[in-house]
């Protein structure tokens, strides 16, 4: 396994229903990532055609953790913010 600082990944965004947001996100939001038992902050940069993600959405886009973590492609994970899970995805690209 290699220590990465940046992925591509296949996300959904859960709804408030779920126990997600109540509101979406766009570029450059920074929320928590959690991998197996280690969790890291990321910045989120959307494809250049979506300007916001809703709650309820399946995106692809890219993530930069703020530091180089060991990833692989398959590896799932959640992002939080705050008390909130609101999301979850899987690696698709390192």
């Amino acid at each position: 396994m290699k220590i990465y600082n940046k992925f591509e990944c296949k996300v959904y965004i859960y709804t408030k229903k779920e126990g997600g947001r109540h509101s979406g996100f766009g570029n450059n939001y920074k929320p928590q990532f959690f991998f197996r038992t280690m969790n890291i902050t990321g910045k989120i940069k959307l494809p250049e055609d979506i300007d916001m993600v809703l709650p309820g959405d399946d995106i692809n886009m890219s993530v930069e953790t703020m530091a180089k973590v060991p990833l692989n492609i398959g590896l799932r994970f959640v992002m939080r913010e705050g008390n909130l899970t609101i999301g979850g995805g899987v690696i698709t690209k390192l």
